[in-house]
């Protein structure tokens, strides 16, 4: 791939991540005057854009790692399936969302209560995982042994709490938008999307016990995976 052609690639992704996949539910719809959709919008605008500049400044090799991500031929075999399962899996919810407000499949809404909570949870979870995102300098798209850039235990920030925290943050913002959103079909790709990301975490946490020096060790001091007290 030519350096024009990978640039225009790096766009058409941006454009995805950071316009059309916040707009999504309000897209599908059409209906603009939706406050919850709002909402929705801004988090992951405002998370991707806020972690990424943060990130770059603290470790400035981070953003070029996650770009290249997807072509890197030292991937574990398994993550080049759930790497991109999760990333395409994670337009279905909003996706859903737009359909269910625009054909009006909605049961009933939420309680407002029910919402704000959700609201305030899924704020959380994207500050949580953004902060595991900055922290760590080796925070990759992809599952593989970095010795290219020296791969170390990250154990500092989140990582002192949970093994994998931006994971965690990822599960609880998947779990809440569907609330937020009034869309009860969208449970189903979240419930998905959550398996997988389980699943890849179980198969991470195993590669680095396996292959990353002093991982085992930092795993014996921080005992939690992905739940704090459970997992």
């Amino acid at each position: 791939m030519n350096k024009k052609t990978y640039s225009s690639k790096i766009i058409f992704q941006l454009i995805i991540v950071v316009i059309i996949l916040p707009l999504l539910p309000m897209l599908i719809s059409w209906h603009w005057n939706w406050w919850e959709a709002w909402i929705y919008a801004l988090t992951l605008f405002l998370g991707f854009v806020i972690s990424r500049l943060l990130a770059a400044r603290k470790h400035p090799g981070i953003i070029a790692e996650r770009a290249q991500s997807m072509s890197r031929k030292d991937a574990k075999s398994w993550d080049r399936v759930l790497a991109p399962s999760l990333a395409f899996g994670s337009i279905f919810v909003p996706l859903i969302a737009g359909l269910e407000e625009k054909f009006n499949w909605t049961p009933a809404p939420f309680p407002l209560a029910v919402k704000i909570a959700a609201i305030i949870i899924m704020i959380l979870a994207y500050v949580f995982s953004s902060w595991a995102f900055i922290e760590n300098a080796f925070f990759s798209g992809v599952v593989r042994l970095q010795t290219d850039r020296g791969h170390t235990v990250c154990d500092s920030g989140p990582y002192r709490l949970i093994r994998h925290p931006g994971y965690t943050g990822g599960f609880w913002s998947y779990i809440m938008m569907p609330i937020i959103l009034d869309s009860y079909w969208s449970f189903i790709p979240v419930m998905t999307l959550s398996i997988i990301m389980i699943i890849r975490t179980k198969l991470e946490d195993q590669m680095l016990h396996e292959e990353l020096h002093g991982y085992s060790d930092y795993a014996s001091k921080v005992k939690h995976r992905l739940f704090p007290g459970i997992w």
